[in-house]
């Protein structure tokens, strides 16, 4: 019998557990951390051998495969893997070798939550059989243990990427490619693209690459893209989708799909590509023009994006936790109408704070840093913005938010950083944003 070790407890890796064992594999599963306590039932209830708190190497050496959770970083413990020949693979590589049905898979810094969504909205609303998972929501290895579907919107990480093999999109879409998490990419961006690439991989000419035509990095590595390529931006195009003032026009199959700006469910200019990417995926896959724009103009928020929360004596407080690198918190503070009380930090990724200076110089007027470390933000905004305060807890962040907010202002959460210094998660972060603003 083949034997799979699952590298990682958390969601991603008990799901790929319960699906190797599902389909007769010898199973193992490790984790150096804690494993949730509902996580160590389903593996017991399932038979599966498991140890949290340690590896013990010479069980995870004596493997066929290891199956490695996204967030395990190359260290000595894959090196040896690696140096034995054991083929390590992703969980996402491992379920889509189960899978029958079409993929589409969406990448991207930013709007890939929002885009997967929208997109699983849109097909559902057509009628088809359609499931969500990856990097939202329940993992794709666990679905596919209650069942396959003829179609999977698949939202993925760079992580998540990193050790595919043969997986292969019917749809890629890649929105855009900004610095993000550098710090597991050894500080370059070459790395981090290269990764973010790897979506289309596996494509081939009878698949589709949906991609933002302005990117820089995108067009750096479009020449080694084997699938039909289809763009959407601003330029007006023959094929694809493009913002003709304040029109949508989305040029697929016979009669292209026109509606305005001021339609969409979704408002501001990142929302619009997230739409036409979606749009352009639909189409492709059948769906009508009149289904496509009913749902682009009926699409309720993402929680924790750009969500509002609640108006607080003429305040209005909003939750963007989602927002965890740079061109996120740019996209936010753009998006804002209103004098902005701005609530960052949390773990840093390499992030140059800097290049939002025109744009905070511009909407915020004041910084609450929420951290165990906020040294760097305060030295970065210090002497550009007068008051800047310095908080570790939620409920004392929102605290100074609301005495330093006056009627008629926005109080924004939206950090630019990870959230595993002071929460569980970046959901976490939002919930106890959302308890401490209805707490005042």
């Amino acid at each position: 019998m083949e034997r799979v070790v699952v590298l990682g407890g958390g969601e991603s890796g008990l799901g790929a557990a319960l699906l190797a064992k599902q389909k007769g594999f010898d199973v193992f599963l490790s984790d150096f951390g804690t494993i949730k306590e509902k996580y160590q039932q389903e593996l017991n209830e399932a038979g599966i051998d498991w140890e949290h708190e340690k590896h013990t190497v010479e069980l995870i050496l004596s493997a066929d495969k290891v199956v490695k959770s996204p967030g395990i970083p190359e260290n000595d413990l894959i090196a040896k893997i690696r140096s034995k020949e054991i083929e390590v693979l992703s969980e996402i590589e491992f379920a889509s070798r189960f899978c029958q049905g079409k993929i589409v898979a969406i990448t991207g810094s930013n709007g890939k939550t929002t885009t997967a969504t929208l997109t699983h909205h849109l097909l559902k609303s057509a009628g088809m059989d359609v499931a969500l998972a990856g990097n939202i929501g329940d993992s794709f290895a666990r679905l596919l243990t209650e069942g396959d579907h003829e179609y999977w919107v698949l939202e993925l990480s760079s992580f998540q990427l990193d050790d595919i093999k043969a997986f292969r999109p019917h749809i890629a879409i890649l929105l855009n490619i900004t610095p993000d998490h550098l710090d597991r990419y050894a500080g370059k961006m070459e790395n981090y693209a290269e990764s973010k690439m790897r979506v289309s991989a596996n494509q081939d000419a009878s698949d589709f690459f949906i991609y933002w035509d302005e990117d820089p990095w995108i067009a750096k590595y479009l020449d080694s893209v084997k699938a039909d390529l289809i763009p959407f931006g601003e330029k007006p195009l023959e094929r694809g989708a493009y913002i003709d003032q304040e029109e949508i026009k989305i040029n697929i199959k016979r009669e292209p799909l026109i509606m305005t700006i001021h339609e969409l469910a979704l408002q501001g200019k990142h929302n619009s590509y997230n739409s036409m990417a979606a749009g352009i995926a639909s189409k492709l896959l059948g769906v009508t023009s009149d289904i496509i724009r009913e749902c682009l103009s009926n699409f309720e928020k993402i929680e924790h994006r750009l969500e509002p929360v609640l108006k607080v004596h003429g305040v209005d407080y909003i939750n963007d936790s989602k927002a965890t690198n740079i061109n996120a918190v740019w996209y936010a503070l753009d998006s804002m109408t209103k004098p902005v009380v701005w609530i960052c930090g949390g773990v840093d990724k390499g992030n140059d704070y800097k290049e939002l200076l025109p744009l905070v110089k511009a909407r915020v007027k004041a910084i609450v840093c929420l951290g165990a470390n906020n040294a760097k933000l305060i030295s970065d905004f210090d002497g550009h913005i007068e008051v800047i305060e310095d908080t570790h807890s939620m409920s004392e962040a929102v605290k100074v938010a609301y005495k330093l907010a006056s009627k008629g202002d926005a109080v924004l959460l939206s950090p630019a950083c990870a959230s595993f210094d002071l929460f569980v998660s970046y959901e976490d972060r939002g919930r106890q944003f959302k308890r401490a603003v209805r707490d005042l």
